[in-house]
């Protein structure tokens, strides 16, 4: 992976995928606390943030780096100033690139014009490095990956795309379920069924949250209405009706089965008020993961010959 960009789980291979999680339970045990010294990390950030901000500065920060958040406000990436300049001005100053955009384009242009890696800290598209925080936190509550299968129930937004490709590219089967016009789009399922021909993993597509449930190792949900969608909340509300997750729809699941989130999550909306706080929920060993995961990445995209 050295000096390769991070923008979607297809940049990855399956070696580089679990070279990622080994490094990161690695790091998690024995932290490497001058791996990166002397490197640089900008923090591109559209869109504000609690997890992937901290988890990133406290990263580069227990590696011996130094990390610079740059907001829209202050940059003005494609309005102020156009991106590829940005691109290119910034790989003049630091090592890599994480940049949270509204739109998967603008990582693009950034990634074509950088001549550092960028990383997709979260784009309309995907959410990669949560989706292998994800991944750290099902291998270490399973013992393993393969064999298992992930339930997501809710819309078809950048989370699910990445745990789809994640999942087969990784051995998970992954079954969804998504009301009427929120499918996980038709191209990610068809890249997914690709890598899970290889993996030996199963895709399977849902309408009724029961039928994606059941049996299933993992249940995932996400918000329905994700930043920047905000006009379409109540429209959202009346087609997720019948997509909370509550104990009811967990009991579907296997018996020893957990939940996850990615939060922030609306409680009483997307799940039941309770479940987060449930013995089944390892929602906030998944929120600690991230750290653990960008430790990893970041380790391998600039280590050393």
């Amino acid at each position: 992976m050295k000096g390769k960009n991070l923008l979607s789980i297809s940049d990855l291979s399956p070696g580089d995928a679990r070279r990622i999680l080994d490094s990161a339970i690695g790091m998690k045990q024995r932290p490497r606390k001058r791996a990166l010294a002397g490197r640089t990390l900008a923090l591109l950030f559209e869109k504000p943030s609690l997890r992937t901000r901290v988890s990133f500065d406290v990263a580069m920060n227990q590696l011996g780096g130094h990390t610079i958040y740059l907001s829209q406000a202050e940059v003005g990436l494609g309005t102020r100033e156009p991106i590829a300049d940005v691109a290119r001005t910034l790989s003049r100053y630091v090592d890599v690139i994480a940049a949270r955009t509204f739109a998967h384009a603008t990582l693009e242009s950034l990634a074509r014009h950088a001549s550092v890696p960028v990383i997709n800290a979260l784009s309309d598209r995907e959410h990669p490095c949560q989706a292998l925080a994800d991944l750290l936190t099902v291998y270490e509550k399973k013992g393993k990956l393969e064999e298992l299968t992930l339930a997501y129930i809710g819309d078809g937004n950048n989370v699910a795309n990445s745990l789809l490709l994640a999942c087969a590219l990784l051995g998970t089967n992954f079954t969804i379920a998504s009301p009427e016009g929120y499918e996980v789009p038709e191209d990610i399922v068809r890249l997914g069924r690709r890598f899970a021909q290889r993996s030996g993993a199963e895709i399977a597509l849902f309408k009724k949250p029961r039928e994606a449930a059941k049996g299933a190792d993992v249940v995932y949900t996400d918000v329905w209405t994700s930043m920047g969608q905000e006009a379409e909340a109540e429209k959202r509300r009346k087609a997720f009706a019948g997509y909370k997750v509550d104990a009811r729809l967990i009991s579907l699941a296997a018996k020893d089965a957990i939940f996850m989130h990615p939060l922030p999550a609306h409680h009483g909306e997307e799940v039941a008020r309770g479940v987060i706080d449930s013995p089944r929920s390892v929602v906030f060993d998944q929120a600690e993961n991230r750290l653990h995961v960008q430790k990893a990445i970041l380790a391998q995209l600039l280590r050393k010959p």
